[in-house]
């Protein structure tokens, strides 16, 4: 048996985002999106999140901004929701390894997005 060390697998697994990333992002077969490695989340007008899924190392502070003449939210599992008026922007730092699912609680059934943070 093969036993793999838990960075050399965080590694790999990161690889594996970036390179899924390099591809271009977008949908999977399963409808679930593929993590786009950023730091970055627009709010475009049309009520959604862009890219939909991220993908982040631990430490990474994650922008959001609001270019939707609406005011939006990012509402993490248990956290207070980061609000931005039109133009506005708000930040959030990942400092633990995990999937993080947000949506916009104004608008929860058409702003879902996730951000997948990963060891450093």
């Amino acid at each position: 048996m093969t036993v793999v060390s838990r960075p050399a697998l965080a590694v790999a697994a990161l690889t594996l985002v970036l390179a899924v990333a390099a591809c271009g992002g977008g949908t999977a077969a399963d409808g679930e999106a593929t993590p786009v490695a950023t730091t970055t989340v627009d709010l475009p007008t049309s009520y959604r999140f862009a890219p939909v899924a991220i993908a982040v190392p631990a430490g990474a502070t994650v922008t959001w901004t609001n270019h939707d003449n609406f005011t939006h939210n990012v509402a993490l599992d248990g956290a207070q929701p980061l609000t931005m008026a039109p133009g506005e922007s708000a930040t959030h730092t990942f400092s633990t390894p995990g999937l993080y699912p947000y949506v916009c609680s104004l608008h929860p059934k058409d702003m879902k997005g996730s951000v997948l943070v990963t060891e450093p």
